[in-house]
């Protein structure tokens, strides 16, 4: 189809979008979308109709899409909570020391956070973590025992954080 130049839309369509969602980010996203949707109904397109209108159309009606969605998915959520009414958010030292772990978790290098959040969060085996950080098994196995070690000495305390020199300078008698 030799009449489906979006180009000159573009921008219309940005502005409008920026209109719609008032968030330029979201706009973005929503022209994006918008774009793919027409792209893959570009055979529906008729000829000699304004290509303008159709793909504002397009994003009006993905935009108000998405805004039911999103307000089903907040009355799911809703619903599930006035379900359960147990469920109640960690308070006093409980929340404190679950962002000391996090905290915790946050500092450890980068190659050992993911390596123990894949296996010990999204309960990957060995094998899977190395296929997805592309790496030998061992060197997943290392990184998640050094992650864990490191930790402990967190869960220990101050003192077990203080490292023991690994080496002990001892003089002789003629080192005076």
């Amino acid at each position: 189809m030799k009449s489906f130049d979006v180009t000159p839309h573009l921008e219309p369509m940005r502005r409008y979008a920026r209109v719609l969602t008032r968030a330029e980010t979201e706009a973005d996203d929503l022209v994006q979308g918008a774009l793919l949707k027409a792209y893959e109904r570009r055979g529906s397109f008729r000829a000699g109709a304004d290509l303008r209108v159709w793909l504002m159309a397009i994003l009006h009606n993905l935009f108000i899409d998405q805004r039911r969605a999103h307000r089903a998915s907040v009355a799911r959520e809703q619903a599930w909570a006035d379900s359960n009414p147990g469920f109640s958010p960690p308070e006093g030292e409980h929340v404190v020391r679950l962002e000391q772990l996090r905290q915790a978790f946050l500092a450890l290098p980068a190659e050992q956070r993911e390596a123990l959040h894949l296996m010990g969060v999204e309960g990957l085996s060995v094998t899977e973590a190395a296929t997805i950080l592309n790496i030998p098994a061992g060197t997943v196995m290392s990184r998640v025992g050094r992650a864990r070690a490191a930790l402990r000495r967190f869960e220990d305390g101050p003192a077990a954080r203080a490292v023991p020199p690994s080496l002990k300078l001892v003089r002789g008698q003629d080192d005076r």
